[in-house]
């Protein structure tokens, strides 16, 4: 008889999760989840999200990647509170990961935690971490075909972010085929334009992330909210 991996690794991965995001509701503390390819420009875009917000919200980051710690060390230039998770080669961050970063963090001086995930189009799409939403940055020079390629982190994303639009003109980019291609694999999200390092779109990109956090403070409190209840999901190895 086969014996199923990956639904048991993602049964323990959710339970934990689900303690993640009670905790994170008892304090009142919101947690995105950003995924994106590596220089798809995740740090630069959470860079400019603490420019737009840290006058109304207390705002930390988790930083996971496979190495070295450049990115927490460039928020924490910032005056932001970051913590760095290093996977040693693994390919997306899990929930217990994100339970020690939380247990680092003073959650009762924070409104929102940006978690930069590891660099990658597929592995982090089936591990939820306890945030309230998955957003995802898709940068101009990657191509406008990355959603037939890679349609699972297109349709778990609640909000696309399409980054580097200022090279729109150099590259063969078909905006109008990207729009299609996204609203057939998910329809309710949000596709936002921006240039993180230019601050275009980054206005509009802060404005809709800013009312999701108010709507979970109006919200009655949930802990299973975010829970994904899909039993066909695996837990693939990933190069």
């Amino acid at each position: 008889m086969d014996i199923p991996i990956g639904k048991p690794i993602l049964d323990l991965n959710d339970r934990i999760a689900a303690e993640n995001h009670a905790l994170l509701g008892k304090h009142g503390v919101f947690m995105l989840d950003l995924l994106a390819s590596p220089g798809a420009g995740k740090t630069s875009l959470i860079l400019a999200t603490i420019e737009q917000l840290r006058e109304d919200y207390r705002i930390a980051v988790i930083e996971g990647d496979v190495a070295s710690d450049v990115d927490a060390r460039t928020i924490k230039e910032q005056g932001i509170p970051a913590v760095q998770i290093n996977t040693g080669g693994g390919c997306h961050l899990e929930a217990q990961m994100i339970r020690r970063a939380l247990d680092v963090l003073d959650l009762d001086a924070l409104d929102l935690i940006l978690i930069e995930n590891v660099g990658n189009l597929v592995c982090p799409t089936d591990f939820y971490l306890g945030e309230d939403l998955k957003a995802m940055i898709l940068s101009v020079p990657e191509g406008h075909d990355k959603p037939l390629k890679y349609p699972g982190i297109f349709q778990a994303a609640r909000v696309i972010i399409l980054n580097k639009i200022d090279t729109m003109h150099v590259f063969n980019f078909n905006e109008r085929q990207f729009r299609a291609d996204v609203a057939a694999l998910n329809p309710h999200a949000a596709l936002l334009p921006v240039s993180a390092t230019s601050r275009r779109g980054v206005a509009a990109w802060t404005q809709w992330l800013a009312a999701a956090i108010e709507e979970k403070r109006d919200a009655a409190p949930d802990p299973g909210r975010g829970m994904v209840a899909d039993d066909t999901r695996k837990a693939l190895p990933c190069s």
